[in-house]
């Protein structure tokens, strides 16, 4: 049986590359990339963090579902998902069936210094509005995240590490696996 890789689910933390890598490599494999939080953004007409404020998470991850199911249909994608979006055990086994994941890792001290100016992200909303809380804080919550979310990122079917690797040595390594798994066949 042909098992010709046609789709890429990018996965990790925020910040760790998905949307910057995503495009990168879509473009050098002659793929289509999409981001599934952008396109949720545009299909609500809103940001994800108003969604979950006047929506709710529920809502979220019922519409990111519904996307991630259309496109597990297409061929030739690599796919940005949320940082969130593996976790969800549905999500966790379309992908699984439909495609290869990619899990993109960063220590939670690197999350923190690339997201350290654009804590308006829902998970920190709370230690915002306290006013007082500490950069310890956000990495204690990263942290946290990190080892709640272990499980599914460890059902990844490819581990890339994004600390200190350039973007360009990412893009070739993922390359690499791609090319060797579109001629693969069981």
């Amino acid at each position: 049986m042909n098992s010709k890789v046609e789709r890429l689910y990018l996965t990790g933390f925020m910040t760790s590359g998905k949307s910057t890598i995503g495009p990168i490599l879509a473009n050098v494999i002659g793929w289509t990339f999409k981001d599934l939080d952008k396109v949720i953004e545009e299909v609500e007409g809103k940001k994800i963090v108003d969604i979950f404020k006047e929506d709710g998470e529920e809502y979220f991850r019922d519409l990111e579902y519904k996307l991630l199911l259309e496109f597990s249909g297409y061929k030739d994608i690599v796919l940005s998902l949320g940082g969130g979006t593996i976790v969800n055990e549905r999500n966790l086994k379309l992908m699984k069936s439909t495609g290869k994941i990619v899990y993109l890792k960063s220590s939670p001290e690197m999350i923190y210094q690339r997201i350290k100016n654009k804590i308006d992200r829902p998970i920190f909303r709370d230690l915002v509005l306290s006013g007082n809380a500490k950069p310890q804080d956000f990495i204690n919550r990263i942290t946290k995240l990190l080892d709640e979310r272990a499980r599914y990122y460890s059902s990844a079917d490819f581990f890339i590490d994004t600390d200190k690797t350039r973007i360009g040595i990412t893009v070739d390594k993922l390359e690499k696996i791609i090319r060797k798994h579109i001629h693969e066949k069981d």
